[in-house]
């Protein structure tokens, strides 16, 4: 997979910037804006420079690990699961933040109802088709908010926005919101992704400002 060098290299700088700062403590019930970050009336589009191209035919989703019923469907078989539509707010770990984003698709803890994950199931690791991966707490794809979404403001979701279907969650940084979801893996233990094996932070809380690793993979950022 061929990535966008020059994005990665930006990423890397901007994770040095934060080993700089010192994390600000803001109280979520009182804010909106987690520390750190500003609003955005538009919305930045970045991504590793690789959008793959959606054909319907031969579109594939697998859900598998531990859960007691696996799954491999296709476009339609997807679109008949149960649908949500759902607002939150989005923040980037590049620090901008836009309010009240409309997306529509399924709801995880829906998808999780039909898989079944099973008691030793403690993580997800989100595949992307571009060979993105990333690594979440269950518990926190089990938020009512998370979803995987397949229209943005009640239309298809654009390919530089993740299309046809990404992964969102809300209450993280947008890095875990994985664009081109292709895959789930339901795993006991945990299983750094892309940034994350870049010395990006595990879980990822805007509150907390969890921009970056405290401790590992010294040689193998970009």
């Amino acid at each position: 997979m061929q990535y966008n060098e020059k994005m990665l290299a930006a990423k890397a700088k901007l994770l040095e910037r934060f080993k700089k700062q010192e994390p600000r403590q803001t109280d979520p019930n009182q804010e909106r804006l987690p520390p750190g970050q500003h609003l955005t009336n538009g919305f930045p589009v970045l991504d590793l420079g690789v959008r793959p191209k959606f054909n319907p035919e031969s579109w594939r989703f697998k859900v598998e690990g531990l859960v007691e019923e696996p799954f491999d469907l296709g476009w339609d078989e997807f679109q008949a699961l149960p649908r949500e539509k759902q607002t939150s707010d989005f923040h980037c770990v590049t620090t901008w933040s836009k309010y009240d984003v409309d997306w529509d698709g399924v709801r995880f803890v829906d998808l999780a109802a039909i898989v079944r994950p099973t008691e030793e199931a403690n993580f997800v690791i989100a595949h992307g088709c571009d060979d993105y991966t990333t690594n979440l707490p269950l518990a926190d794809c089990l938020d009512e908010d998370v979803i995987l979404a397949d229209r943005l403001y009640g239309q298809p979701l654009p390919i530089e926005h993740g299309g046809p279907m990404r992964l969102i969650v809300p209450a993280l940084y947008a890095w875990k919101s994985a664009k081109f979801l292709q895959k789930l893996v339901f795993v006991a233990e945990d299983q750094p992704g892309f940034w994350e094996e870049r010395g990006y932070h595990d879980r990822g809380d805007p509150w907390q400002e969890e921009r970056r690793s405290e401790e590992r993979r010294v040689g193998k950022e970009c």
